[in-house]
């Protein structure tokens, strides 16, 4: 019989092999000036290299290398560039990545202990050593995933099967405005509504506000709700920030509700001292979220959800049909891994985190995430005592953010757009690449150092290049327009109401500017509501995202039962729950506003005035000043 058609020979194994190898490893020691560190291409274009059929014969491997040197591996980013400091860089470790390779070439299957003794123990090896340095107890139990998103969905099913059981309507999930978005798509996923979930305001340090937490909480009881589940954020993705974990594990525990830490950034940091340090109260959570291939430099994918009662993990997901009963329980205390997520055939992440800390020590991953703290400090103290740059958020956890002032330029719009022209202009240098986000409404660029290969004349050279390239050097790349994401049956209105008058609109000092088209699109959208001297129109922690712009008529503005502000014609309010955080969730409402007289206001729905904020270019700068100025 010869040679099945699908298997290949011992020596071509090796040809092949050592071709694949030799060719990382050039790729991977190419000079870092050599190339862009990020480079794109259109679909078109990338197409034109890749598509076609499928080849009904076989192509050459040298043929094959030459092709993906050619027309793919040029179009990605560098993860291992010294000068990635955007998003969040995942530099990883040889060893690693021929961990990756073990256990694709032998195509490890970790669910059953039966199946896999040996992989599987090595997964309990490495689960151990994260809960010794987490502060958990031995007895609580973990699995590896694809990453923080997959553990953040499995922590919060875990919750609710070990709280509630069933789906209730009632259930409450809390999370800070500054958490991931892979919370709110978890909460989508297992079918929490909008109304389900409070994002709430952080405070001056971007951590989850406890009073906020507290009051959220007190209103949705006296509405019948059910406080289940906080996440708390043990470094968040645009700052780095660690929410008041003690603070928060001592409220959750007083009321019976769950905390989640999600840790995925900045969970390993706890291996270093400083790191420790930054993350004291993780060990109280009921469950965390870990992913190595962050501050313990593992590739991609590979994350980590452990929970404190080992046995609520298992409880969860453990389901054994027929079909699996003689993979199971071939030995005494067994683990049995598809019991414990959401997968049944599931690849070893595991073997690469073993390789890495063995080969290298942990000492040597400690090494390298202080050198990372000692980089972020010292640009933090760079740009402290820089006269042209500002430092909007403190270190924490290896990020920062900052921007570039410009003399006689205090619109908001202004310095983001030529802070954005710099960051894009940066991106096409073989310098270095960062990323932005917005804290409390004000555009900041974010600095990320975690790469175990980043040193200080990398950093230098980044801050360098925003503090003075000139702005007008700054090549500019248009816009991309998203209309991906409009749903057209917004511009049916809403059913049976009447058109609003356009001089009414026109009237409001939001509105003025806008052109004639956008004037009828609100003239369709909006409604007319009458509200009488006395009533409440908006309360507190309750939750609701329309937007109310007052035609005529007073109000007064409340925030904790303190009065904060008087409004009248023109104003307007609601801005700050109608604008959509992630997944249809938003804030809920963060003050009372009272009518001190009778009200006419136009109201807007949150999906209609989200889109009104993207298109109209006046309505979207008059939100985001109102942001910056209204933000708690």
């Amino acid at each position: 019989m010869g040679t099945p058609s699908l298997w290949l020979d011992r020596e071509t194994m090796r040809r092949l092999g050592y071709r694949t190898i030799d060719a990382l490893v050039e790729r991977l020691s190419r000079p870092w000036d050599a190339t862009p560190i990020v480079r794109t291409a259109t679909p078109e274009e990338l197409a034109a290299r890749l598509g076609g059929p499928a080849p009904e014969e076989p192509v050459d491997g040298a043929v094959l290398l030459e092709r993906l040197e050619r027309d793919v591996l040029p179009f990605m980013a560098r993860n291992e560039h010294p000068g990635y400091f955007a998003y969040i860089p995942g530099c990883g470790t040889w060893p690693g990545a021929l961990g990756d390779l073990i256990a694709s070439a032998l195509n490890m299957d970790v669910g059953s202990w039966g199946l896999s003794a040996g992989p599987s123990a090595v997964e309990l090896a490495v689960l151990d050593w994260f809960k010794e340095w987490i502060g958990y107890p031995r007895d609580a139990a973990g699995i590896l995933t694809s990453g923080g998103s997959a553990a953040n969905m499995t922590a919060l099913a875990c919750a609710r099967e070990a709280v509630v059981g069933a789906m209730s309507d009632r259930l409450v999930v809390y999370c800070a405005d500054q958490a991931h978005s892979s919370i709110a798509r978890a909460a989508r996923i297992l079918g929490f509504r909008p109304d389900q979930v409070r994002v709430l305001p952080v405070d001056a340090r971007s951590r989850l506000r406890t009073d906020a937490l507290v009051a959220a909480m007190e209103a949705d009881v006296r509405a019948g709700r059910e406080p289940l589940f906080v996440a708390a954020a043990a470094g968040s993705t645009s700052t780095g920030a660690v929410d008041p974990l003690q603070e928060l594990g001592e409220i959750c525990r007083e009321r019976g509700v769950w905390l989640h830490v999600d840790a995925a950034y900045g969970g390993f940091a706890a291996i270093a001292e400083r790191g420790r340090a930054a993350l004291a109260g993780m060990e109280l959570a009921d469950s965390v979220t870990l992913d190595p291939h962050k501050w313990l430099y593992q590739s991609f994918e590979c994350g980590c959800i452990l929970v404190r009662k080992g046995h609520q993990l298992r409880e969860a997901f453990e389901i054994v049909p027929d079909y699996l009963k003689d993979a199971k329980g071939m030995v005494p205390r067994e683990v049995n891994f598809a019991d414990y997520g959401m997968q049944l055939s599931r690849t070893s992440h595991a073997l690469k985190v073993w390789l890495s800390l063995q080969h290298f020590g942990l000492a040597a991953f400690r090494a390298a995430i202080d050198r990372c703290f000692d980089l972020i400090d010292g640009a933090a103290q760079r740009i402290a005592r820089s006269p042209d740059l500002e430092l909007l958020s403190p270190p924490s956890l290896g990020v920062l953010c900052f921007r570039r002032r410009f003399p006689g330029i205090a619109d908001e719009d202004e310095i983001e757009l030529r802070n954005a022209k710099l960051v894009r202009a940066l991106a096409a240098t073989t310098t270095g690449f960062v990323s932005t986000t917005r804290l409390r409404g004000r555009f900041a660029i974010r600095l990320c150092v975690l790469n175990h290969t980043s040193r200080r004349e990398d950093v230098d050279a980044v801050i360098d290049f925003i503090e003075r390239t000139p702005v007008e050097a700054a090549a500019v790349a248009p816009a991309a327009v998203t209309e991906y994401d409009r749903d057209v049956r917004l511009e049916d209105g809403w059913l049976g109401a009447p058109r609003v008058d356009a001089d009414v609109i026109r009237g409001l000092r939001l509105f003025a500017a806008l052109e004639p088209r956008d004037v009828d699109r609100v003239a369709r959208m909006a409604r007319e509501v009458d509200i009488p001297a006395g009533a409440t129109i908006v309360e507190q922690w309750e939750v609701g995202r329309e937007f109310y712009a007052i035609v005529e008529g007073t109000a007064r503005v409340f925030k904790d039962g303190r009065q904060i502000d008087d409004m009248g014609p023109g104003d307007y309010f609601g801005e700050l729950a109608a604008l959509e955080w992630g997944a249809s969730f938003s804030y809920p409402r963060l003050a009372t506003v009272l009518a001190t007289s009778h009200v006419r206001a136009l109201v807007l729905p949150g999906p209609f005035f989200n889109e009104l904020v993207r298109d109209a270019p006046s309505v979207g700068a008059a939100i985001r000043a109102a942001v910056r100025t209204r933000m708690p």
